[in-house]
């Protein structure tokens, strides 16, 4: 499975995108995510031949970038993104990213029957223009369960109700954004990982968490990968006995940005990635 990395937990110092790109590739990482707003510009700078010319030389591949369109806010905003999304999706294809990926709050101040009716189209519609790109669009249920109170009404937050969601969703090129936090704070287990087929997960992150009951885990305390308490051994196994061999990809949401700096940052990733990958006998 391919090593991959966010943004996220890095720290302010990691540039643009064909900084983070170069120093992904120094520390042994195949692929970063990014939006398609940072790859348009990276194409502007470098012309399409160019950029893909800058990709295969430091041998990294765009992961997956996030999906634009508000889709959880007005109509006419979301209207606004379509626009946006088109253009992100063009740019990733030329650079043969095949996935674009959102996150799925698990409660909402919409009554939540109706923000299901909107959600639902929206979410529709953007998964057609990006299936036209050859693009698939993951889902990615949150755990944690302060939000799960967090706002008025409560929405979806375990993998069994997004799975429904999207078969109701009704587009083949929808699955899952597969995180290892929110496997973990809905206490799922290796057994829901081997009930999935390959094709249902569209991308996953990777992250670890602190020694505190379940119900206390919050979003932004997130840790490195085999610095807490997550059974990523499990999580990665289960995911390679599957046949899942796409992208696994850093995420770590913390409350502070990182005072270590960007060196420091990619060596921690390093030897975590090394540590579970070990564990799990994955290259």
């Amino acid at each position: 499975m391919i090593k991959g990395l966010t943004s996220a937990g890095l720290g302010s110092d990691i540039g643009n995108l064909a900084t983070f790109i170069q120093k992904a590739s120094q520390y042994g990482f195949e692929a970063v995510d990014t939006t398609g707003a940072d790859l348009e510009t990276f194409i502007e700078a470098y012309g399409l031949k160019g950029a893909n010319t800058y990709l295969q030389e430091h041998g990294v591949q765009i992961g997956a970038i996030s999906l634009s369109p508000q889709w959880r806010t007005d109509e006419a905003e979301f209207r606004n993104g379509l626009t946006h999304l088109v253009r992100d999706a063009e740019a990733a294809a030329s650079l043969g990213c095949t996935a674009c990926c959102t996150y799925v709050l698990p409660s909402t101040d919409y009554p939540a029957a109706h923000f299901m009716a909107l959600a639902t189209r929206r979410l529709r519609t953007c998964a057609q223009v990006l299936g036209a790109f050859g693009i698939k669009l993951g889902l990615e249920f949150v755990g944690p369960h302060h939000l799960r109170t967090r706002w008025k009404h409560p929405f979806i937050w375990d993998l069994h109700s997004t799975l429904d969601w999207i078969e109701t969703i009704g587009e083949s090129n929808v699955g899952l954004l597969f995180d290892a936090y929110h496997w973990h704070t809905n206490e799922h287990t290796i057994a829901d990982i081997l009930r999935l087929k390959r094709e249902q997960i569209v991308h996953v992150h990777i992250n670890d968490a602190p020694h505190v009951p379940i119900s206390e885990v919050l979003d932004n305390e997130r840790l490195y990968p085999g610095e807490g308490v997550i059974d990523l051994e499990g999580f990665l196994r289960a995911l390679h006995k599957i046949g899942y061999e796409g992208i696994i990809s850093q995420e770590i949401l913390t409350a502070q940005p990182p005072r270590e700096s960007l060196e420091t940052l990619l060596q921690r990733s390093k030897t975590g990635y090394a540590k579970v990958y070990r564990a799990a006998e994955l290259k």
